[in-house]
Order: C-alpha cells, then sequence, then structure tokens
C-alpha cells in the first residue's frame, strides 16, 4: 500500500510539473505565437519529457487553453469594486480599472493569447479559442454587474453598450503596450479611460433620467 507522505509528494511533483509546464508554454506562446508553439518546444524549455506533458494534456491546443484558463482566473479577482467606503464611484472604478492593468502587467497571457487566436480563423476552432471567448463573456458580465451598481438608473441596452466600449478601449490599450513595450504606464492609461467610461456612463444616465 502507498504511504500518505508519498501519495501527496507526488500529488505536489505532479502540480509542480502541471505549473512548469504552463509557465515554459507562457514563454514560448509569447514569442513564437500559436503555430510556433510545439510539445518538444515546451519539453525542451521545462527540461520534463513530452510523456509528463501528455500525462497533464491531450495535446496543444488543450495546453494553451489550459494557459489562457491559469492567466485568467489570476487576472479576474482583481475586477472588483472597491466597496462604498473607497471614496466616490469614480474613485471607485479607477481604483478597479488600476487593479485590473496591474494584473494584466503580471499576468497577460490569458489576453495576450486570447486575441491572437481570437483574429484568427482556422477551419477547425482551437480548443484555447473557445476558452478565450467562453472567458471573454465573463469579464463582459462582471464588468456590466460593475456599471449596473454605479448607474442603477441606465437600462439593459445602455449597459451593454457602455461595457463593449470599455473592454474594447481595454483591449487597445493593451494591445499598445504589446507593440510599444514597458515604457507604456498600462495602469495610468487604464485608470485614465476608467474615468472616461464613467464620464459617458454619467452623461448616458442623464439623457435616460431625462427622458422619463
Amino acid at each position: 500500500m502507498t504511504s500518505a507522505p508519498t501519495t501527496r509528494k507526488k500529488r505536489a511533483n505532479g502540480v509542480e510539473s502541471r505549473q512548469r509546464i504552463l509557465d515554459a508554454t507562457v514563454e514560448i506562446a509569447g514569442e513564437r505565437g500559436y503555430d510556433g508553439t510545439s510539445i518538444a518546444a515546451v519539453s525542451a524549455k521545462c527540461g520534463l519529457p513530452a510523456s509528463s506533458i501528455y500525462w497533464h494534456f491531450k495535446d496543444k491546443d488543450d495546453l494553451i487553453a489550459a494557459v489562457i484558463e491559469r492567466s485568467f482566473e489570476a487576472w479576474l479577482s482583481a475586477v472588483e469594486l472597491p466597496d462604498e467606503e473607497s471614496g466616490t464611484p469614480l474613485e471607485r472604478v479607477t481604483a478597479m480599472a488600476g487593479n485590473v492593468a496591474k494584473s494584466l502587467v503580471e499576468a497577460p497571457d490569458f489576453l495576450r493569447l486570447g486575441l491572437m487566436l481570437a483574429l484568427e480563423r482556422r477551419p477547425t476552432e482551437p480548443r484555447g479559442r473557445t476558452v478565450f471567448l467562453q472567458v471573454r463573456d465573463i469579464t463582459h458580465r462582471k464588468i456590466a454587474e460593475v456599471a449596473a451598481t454605479l448607474f442603477p438608473d441606465l437600462d439593459r441596452a445602455a449597459v451593454d453598450t457602455l461595457t463593449t466600449y470599455a473592454i474594447a478601449g481595454a483591449d487597445g490599450l493593451f494591445v499598445h503596450r504589446e507593440v510599444k513595450g514597458d515604457a507604456v504606464d498600462l495602469v495610468s492609461l487604464f485608470e485614465l479611460h476608467a474615468q472616461v467610461v464613467h464620464d459617458a456612463a454619467a452623461r448616458l444616465a442623464g439623457r435616460q433620467g431625462a427622458g422619463r
């Protein structure tokens, strides 16, 4: 019978190996994109045999999807609106935007890889692209909840429009940093973007209130 300490050690080694594989995949995919990423390249980067990679992941597509999911989970925790004691609605949404930007600087993988896959058209859709589109839906719902909380007078159509605009603008700022590099202050840009979105929401709420 396998002892409990031995079982725990095997489990810990398995978790560590999985993280090594994902970390290596992030590096390679960031340099070479989806097509340039291969199990052989990941194996060489992480120092684990291909058989170990296939033990954790069915294929390259499964591996890329796992990278997106891991990075998204870390990022999602930042999409939380500070409570009312943290300041005015503008101050709260600005703080949230800054936290989101910081999380993207620290864990950009899901957005970087996801945008690459989303912009491509393939005969067979990679699972990574499917996963990314699913997490985009989650992101949309989270941002919509924030908009509805701060501006309860907005109708559903206005909230959806505002959310779409907010996410599209954030995408653009992220891509700009990817192109220009670390010299771009993503946190400051996200905070400015949040203020612009907040002002647009206030105007929309004012118009809808006047129309009632």
